[in-house]
């Protein structure tokens, strides 16, 4: 005696039919549905996204690039002029590892476009050193060895010197203990809060925090 269902909905046994019947066309690679021809063609062929001219002042040079204008300043820097320093770590702007200075200060260059920087003074970590002369910083992260594996620290460098300009500034942090006080002392803690949004999964922390101490004392 066949199911019924006085609902006349569908019915037990209709649905496991259907299911068997996907399962096989799934199995075997037969497509469940064929899309119209012109359909395919669009696919196959879609349009160009438009771009628009953009020039950009980097470490001292002059660029000009064509773009779409969505395209972030992170990925102008590594896919279209090679400046691939910056690193592109979680692309959420979490991790700081591709963080850039725009006229001294630093962001993250995932979360921004590069059309919104014409005019902007760009320095990525290419431009902190002078010819063969390490910038400060990058000196004393080599000689607390401040890295391991060496993928966060362009970000952690870039981020350092823009926070030593902050804290020269007297910017205040979260760690001070007076928000009005005319200078900023680099402790341990006040370094570790400023660079807390850079992380490092090597754990390099102590030797950064040190490398930093460093800079900030000029040894």
């Amino acid at each position: 005696m066949a199911e019924t269902d006085n609902r006349n909905g569908p019915t037990r046994r209709t649905v496991l039919e259907g299911g068997v019947v996907t399962g096989v066309l799934l199995a075997t690679g037969i497509p469940v549905y064929a899309e119209p021809a012109g359909a395919v063609a669009a696919a196959a062929s879609p349009t160009p996204a438009p771009t628009m001219p953009i020039s950009l002042r980097i470490n001292a040079k002059d660029f000009a690039v064509e773009l779409d204008p969505r395209t972030t300043l992170l990925d102008a820097l590594r896919n279209h002029l090679g400046l691939t320093g910056s690193k592109k770590g979680c692309d959420h702007g979490q991790c700081g590892a591709c963080t850039v200075l725009i006229d001294g200060r630093r962001i993250n260059s995932c979360l921004t476009l590069a059309a919104m920087h014409e005019g902007d003074e760009i320095t990525t970590i290419e431009g902190l050193a002078v010819g063969d002369r390490l910038h400060p910083v990058q000196a004393a992260f080599v000689a607390r060895d401040g890295f391991q594996c060496g993928y966060c620290t362009p970000g952690q460098i870039c981020s350092a010197v823009g926070m030593l300009g902050e804290a020269r500034a007297g910017w205040p942090s979260h760690a001070s203990a007076d928000v009005a006080a005319a200078s900023v002392a680099l402790t341990d803690a006040e370094i570790r809060e400023r660079m807390s949004g850079n992380i490092c999964r090597c754990a390099a922390y102590p030797n950064i925090v040190a490398a930093i101490r460093d800079a900030a004392e000029g040894a």
